[in-house]
This record gives structure tokens, sequence and C-alpha cells, in this order.
């Protein structure tokens, strides 16, 4: 049976929705999610995002920036983002409002701060025993990307090629160390890793506490987790 995989950055627009795209084009078992409270996107300064809620239509938004400053968002490449958004799926979806989505094998962040969220929401899941579906072993892994369509269509890539190396493991808990070393390698990367675990009481324990952002991939972590 094929793993399922999650892409999750903080909105659901841009980064997990460019891997969701590329992944989804080449056959695998994918969706995304983003950890955030609301959607924000672009506005006409930093001061005045575009927020909306999740589950608010791709559509909806395409056709309301459309409305407010089209040469505004074609030439920021909002709306060709919402566009190839909407030919993946209907809105955007919230981590943690997943459950009624089943168990993933794989999750893939793109920052630091999303990464948090998903161990922490699985966390809470725990000690809350908020009703899930099962109760499974799943690799966390976090690609730090930067949050523009350049990066983003990068970070795809790297997504797409890491996950067909753990697909064509045939268990990725007894080789996961060596396709990261495999992956370091071949793509040029200095990779800082930690192998965070839940106990008894739901606490997250973590080997090694620090992190540096500026490195390509920050952190994979498998463990037992509740999504």
């Amino acid at each position: 049976m094929r793993p399922r995989y999650a892409m999750v950055c903080s909105s659901n627009q841009n980064r997990s929705m460019e891997a969701h795209a590329l992944l989804k084009r080449e056959g695998f078992d994918v969706t995304s999610y983003g950890t955030g409270s609301h959607v924000k996107l672009p506005g006409p300064s930093l001061r005045e995002p575009n927020v909306y809620d999740f589950g608010t239509p791709y559509k909806h938004m395409f056709e309301e920036l459309r409305r407010k400053d089209p040469d505004l968002y074609k030439r920021n490449g909002i709306l060709p983002m919402l566009k190839r958004n909407m030919s993946v799926k209907l809105a955007p979806q919230r981590w943690q409002e997943n459950s009624p989505d089943g168990p993933f094998d794989v999750v893939l962040t793109f920052e630091e701060k999303v990464f948090d969220m998903v161990l922490e929401d699985c966390i809470f899941c725990r000690s809350q025993h908020r009703e899930q579906t099962l109760m499974k072993t799943v690799l966390v892994i976090n690609l730090e990307v930067k949050d523009n369509h350049e990066e983003a269509a990068t970070g795809a890539q790297l997504a797409l090629d890491l996950c067909r190396e753990i697909e064509a493991a045939e268990s990725w808990e007894e080789s996961i160390d060596d396709i990261v070393s495999n992956f370091e390698s071949r793509t040029g990367g200095n990779y800082y890793t930690a192998f965070p675990s839940i106990d008894d009481r739901g606490r997250l324990n973590q080997a090694l506490s620090c992190f540096a952002p500026s490195l390509h991939l920050g952190i994979y972590s498998p463990c037992q987790l509740l999504v």
C-alpha cells in the first residue's frame, strides 16, 4: 500500500499547494493544509493583507481580488497562484481540523514554526484524547522554504525528490538515516536533525533542542503521533 502524504505550510496557498500540485501530477496520494488561524494573502501593503477563513473557496478569493485590483494581483503572482490552486482542490484546509481525512504516513512542512505547530497539535490530540482515526507512526520532515513563488517551486521539487526516495524504501523507519544522508549528498545541503518523541503524559521530548533555520532541510522526526 502506497504511503499517504500531507504538505503543510501556514496558509495552504503557496508552498504546500505548489508541492501538492506537483506530487498530485506525479500520482502520489497527497493533500495539503495550513496551520495558521486564518488564510492571509498579500494586499496593497504589508499592513493591508487579505484575510480569509479556512474553507473559503479559492475561486471566491480569485474573483474578489480580481475585482479589487487585477493588475496588482496579477503582477505579484496571487491570481495565477489562486488559479493553480483552484485546479487542485476547492479550498484551503486547516491542519488542526484534518481528522476526517484519516492518518498520514509522511508529513512535510515548509517552515520551522509550522513544523512545531504540527507536533504541538499531535501532542494536544494525545493529551486531550481528541477523536482521531488511528494511532500510527508518522514521519514528519521540515524543508525550510521561503514564502515566495520562486522558492516554493524549488521546494516542491525537493519535496517530490524526497518523497520518491521515501516511497522507494521498503521501510522508512529502518532506512530514514540513509535516505536523509543520500538526499544531503545529492542536493549539497547541510542538514540539522532532531528526534522528538512524545511521552506518556503528552510532553514533547527532543534530543536536540536548537534549530538552524538558515539550513535547507530542518528536522525530521520519526515518532508515535496521534493524527
